[in-house]
């Protein structure tokens, strides 16, 4: 059986495939980016899961695909984590975008992530081309969900968002400067941490001039930073993976129509998307 994970920063997903591609089971947990979760806190999201405890004794191939995954030190952190709890498993760690390159598209283009987090790569059809290393939340990150919830606590407390606005704010999260700071710099995922305040920009019924504009700058920002680096941005179509992708499509539609570039596919949840690639590449072995 193949165990395969779409593990990002606020959640992960699990799909059991048995050996003819077929869905077993999926469960979730919490996000296990990682860079920013520690060891010990891994481990125990993961054993947390019944139903993965179920199995972890009878599991042969367990590929994972996460957040924070794109260099040598945290991936081998979680590839040990996972090997301790999947002990008869063939356990492989990749970043994620290699999972979003596999549920978007099958042709050369441009996939970007826009989640709790946000990357961008080039797929050439047979390999994927990341020249710009992915920092996280503190120095990249344009227009991701933590982009969007730290923009949102800085124009509160500079009086930068409108009083209807802040009051509505104020009232649906707790704001005391001592609950941002611990989460931000004591307790484990400041990233998701900051990422749970954009849904307060999305759970909208209509989108406002505040929102729209908070928005388009981060899209902006994204495309000059995260797309336009790639001498073929103007040649190939570019897909987008994530929540903040999905609930942002007209803005990023008119920001990409400004910039005469090519919109492709936009998929919300890559696991959906994951489990058909992996089902296609089980039929035809």
């Amino acid at each position: 059986m193949t165990l395969i994970t779409d593990g990002g920063s606020t959640k992960c997903d699990w799909v059991l495939l048995d050996n003819s591609g077929e869905v077993v089971f999926k469960t979730a947990t919490s996000g296990l980016n990682p860079t920013v979760v520690p060891k010990e806190e891994l481990l125990l999201r993961i054993a947390s899961n019944e139903t993965l405890k179920n199995i972890f004794n009878s599991v042969e191939i367990l590929d994972f695909y996460g957040a924070g995954c794109g260099t040598a030190t945290p991936r081998s952190i979680l590839k040990e984590v996972l090997e301790e709890l999947f002990i008869k498993a063939k356990v492989n760690v990749s970043e994620d975008m290699a999972a979003a390159v596999f549920a978007a598209t099958t042709e050369p283009g441009i996939v970007c992530i826009l989640g709790t987090g946000s990357n961008s790569c080039y797929y050439d059809g047979t390999e994927i081309h990341a020249p710009i290393p992915a920092l996280g939340y503190v120095l990249m990150d344009e227009a991701s969900g933590n982009y969007f919830g730290k923009r949102l606590i800085r124009d509160y407390y500079y009086h930068r968002m409108p009083k209807e606005i802040a009051s509505e704010f104020e009232n649906r999260f707790n704001l005391e400067a001592d609950e941002i700071k611990m989460n931000l710099y004591k307790k484990p995922n400041p990233n998701a941490y900051l990422a749970s305040f954009a849904q307060f920009i999305f759970t909208q019924k209509e989108i406002n001039p505040y929102f729209y504009a908070l928005i388009k700058e981060g899209i902006s920002n994204f495309i000059e930073c995260r797309i336009l680096c790639y001498e073929k941005a103007h040649e190939v179509p570019i897909h987008f993976i994530g929540s903040i992708a999905h609930f942002s499509e007209e803005i990023i539609k008119e920001c990409f129509a400004a910039h005469n570039l090519d919109l492709g596919n936009i998929v919300q949840r890559p696991i959906d998307g994951l489990i058909d690639y992996y089902k296609s590449k089980i039929h035809n072995s």
